[in-house]
C-alpha cells in the first residue's frame, strides 16, 4: 500500500481488501480519464478521482484490445498552485513501470531536485508529438507530508532582510557562473561555504540551530524524491477528505525562495499553522510540468 495515502486523509486503509475497494471505486467513478497510444496496438490509460479540493488518486495501466483495463500502478496526488520554478527539465522513466520522474536544477536551492511527475501521461503524449528533452519550462511543485511541526519565525529587522536578499542574489549569480565553468566563481563559493561553516560552528555553541537556519531543503532517506524541509508559511487553509472526513492542512510555503504547496493531515501537525510561522516536516515531492 502506498505510504502517502495517509497524507491525503486515507488513514482507514489497513488491508489489501480495503485498498482494492478504494482503487476499484477510483476506476469506476473517476472524475477524469486520459488515454494515449504510446506503442503500436497498445493504449495507456489514467483514471483520476478527486476526494477533496486538490487531492485525489491516480490509477494508471494499459487498455487491452477488448477495452479491459489492467492496472499497473497508482499514487495519491496533491495539485499545487502557481509556478514554482522555471528550469531545464530532464525526464526519466522508472525501470519497472511506465511512470516518470523529473529532475531540475534551480540555483535558489543549489541541488538537483528529483520529483515524481503528476502528469506523466501528458508527457507521453508530448514526447510522441516531438517534445524535446531538457527543454526549459515551468514546474508546479507540491508535497505530501505524513506529519509536521510548526515553529515560530526568526525575528529579523529590515536591514537583516535586505542583507540576506542581497547575499542570496549574489550566491545565485555565482552558482550560475560556476555551472558555466567560471573558476573564480567556484573558488569564491568554496571560500564562502568555509566561512559560513566557521560562523555556524561558533553560534551553535550558544544558540539553537532553528534560530540560525531560516529555511532548508535537504534530501531525506534512500528514496530520491523524499525531502526534509522547513519553510515559511505564506498561506494556510483547512480542507476535508470527502470520503473519510479527515481534516487536512494545505499550506503554501516559501522554502529557499521556492514557493509550493504542502498537504498534511491536521491531526498529525504539532502546533497551530499561521501565516509567518514555519513548517518543518518530511515531504514526498511531486511536480506538474507545464508543457
Amino acid at each position: 500500500m502506498h505510504q502517502y495515502l495517509k497524507a491525503i486523509g486515507f488513514n482507514n486503509i489497513h488491508t489489501r481488501k480495503d485498498l482494492k475497494k478504494l482503487l476499484s471505486e477510483t476506476e469506476e467513478n473517476f472524475t477524469h480519464q486520459t488515454v494515449v497510444s504510446y506503442r503500436q496496438g497498445e493504449d495507456f490509460c489514467e483514471f483520476q478521482k478527486e476526494y477533496g479540493q486538490g487531492i485525489g488518486i491516480s490509477v494508471c495501466g494499459e487498455l487491452t484490445e477488448d477495452e479491459k483495463f489492467e492496472r499497473a500502478y497508482y499514487f495519491p496526488y496533491f495539485t499545487g498552485s502557481g509556478i514554482t520554478t522555471y528550469a531545464d527539465i530532464t525526464v526519466e522513466r522508472k525501470i519497472e513501470k511506465e511512470q516518470y520522474v523529473g529532475l531540475c536544477e534551480d540555483a535558489k536551492v543549489g541541488i538537483s531536485l528529483i520529483f515524481t511527475i503528476q502528469n506523466g501521461i501528458e508527457y507521453m503524449r508530448e514526447r510522441k508529438a516531438g517534445f524535446v528533452e531538457g527543454v526549459q519550462t515551468s514546474v508546479t511543485f507540491s508535497g505530501l507530508a505524513l506529519s509536521g511541526m510548526i515553529l515560530l519565525p526568526v525575528v529579523k529587522n529590515e536591514q537583516q532582510i535586505q542583507w540576506e536578499k542581497a547575499a542570496s542574489d549574489n550566491r545565485r549569480e555565482l552558482m550560475n557562473a560556476a555551472r558555466n565553468g567560471d573558476q573564480t566563481a567556484i573558488e569564491t563559493l568554496t571560500l564562502n561555504d568555509m566561512d559560513m561553516y566557521s560562523k555556524m560552528s561558533k553560534r551553535l555553541k550558544n544558540e539553537d540551530v532553528f534560530t540560525i537556519v531560516d529555511t532548508y531543503f535537504m534530501p531525506y532517506g534512500a528514496e530520491c524524491d523524499i525531502y526534509s524541509i522547513m519553510g515559511e508559511i505564506l498561506a494556510v487553509r483547512e480542507r476535508i477528505n470527502g470520503a473519510t472526513g479527515v481534516r487536512l492542512y494545505q499550506m503554501k510555503l516559501s522554502v529557499n525562495e521556492l514557493q509550493f504547496d504542502v498537504c498534511v493531515p491536521a491531526d498529525e501537525v504539532m502546533g497551530q499553522p499561521e501565516i509567518g510561522r514555519r513548517f518543518k516536516g518530511v515531504i514526498w515531492l511531486q511536480g506538474y510540468i507545464n508543457f
